[in-house]
């Protein structure tokens, strides 16, 4: 697991190698990015994230033999705490639902800039969400159209609840710690906590699962 003020370990994903050449470049030239390894289809991806262990997996959708939505859904499945960046050129709604429901924490299309994709790999170590804008308003009007109420206190303690609503609007978690006046430490106990009840592995799942049960929103008020 991404331990904070070391480098984040990256496993680049990707059938292309000129596209994972630049890729490689772009992040090699960060000082907390070290990328360990590629790997050229799905099936290669699960591999090496075993053998590798990395923080952020950057990962393409259409490649030979298995796709990138098998190859998250296996890899979340063995190791719950690798987190899924995936970076592609499809923002067609099945590839969008279909990876973020196997455990995708973040979902860039490769029109991004370089800055958006920095920040999402980093934002993806710590736990947190990376959705491009377009990507955001699918799931909003996806979920909030078919949510279903229950009560969350049967599942999530009120101050769970309290920092998945502010979790949903994209906040980050020194963010959510200054919100409620509490440390970043607890914030990340209570994520945690939020994982393991929902029986999930990334913050995006969480929040995937608020809306569908009308818990929370991606525009919750705070």
């Amino acid at each position: 697991m991404y331990q904070e003020g070391q480098p984040i370990r990256l496993l680049l994903v990707d059938d292309h190698p000129v596209v994972r050449k630049g890729t490689r470049d772009l992040l090699d030239g960060e000082a907390d990015f070290q990328v360990v390894g590629e790997a050229a289809s799905g099936e290669e991806a699960i591999v090496r994230a075993r053998d590798l262990t990395p923080d952020v997996i950057l990962m393409d959708v259409s490649m030979p033999g298995m796709n990138g939505i098998e190859a998250t859904r296996q890899i979340k499945a063995e190791r719950p705490q690798q987190n899924v960046l995936v970076l592609t050129s499809y923002d067609d709604d099945a590839y969008i639902f279909a990876l973020l429901e196997a455990g995708a924490a973040g979902y860039l299309l490769k029109n991004a800039s370089e800055d958006e994709l920095l920040g999402a790999v980093r934002a993806v170590a710590a736990g947190e969400s990376a959705l491009h804008p377009s990507v955001a308003r699918k799931v909003l009007e996806r979920f909030s159209a078919g949510s279903t109420s229950s009560s969350p206190l049967d599942t999530l303690s009120p101050r769970e609840l309290e920092v998945l609503r502010i979790a949903a609007t994209g906040r980050t978690n020194k963010e959510i710690a200054r919100d409620l006046d509490i440390s970043p430490r607890t914030v990340q106990v209570h994520l945690a906590n939020i994982f393991s009840k929902l029986e999930v592995g990334s913050r995006t799942e969480a929040v995937l699962i608020g809306i569908k049960r009308g818990w929370v929103s991606l525009e919750s008020p705070v």
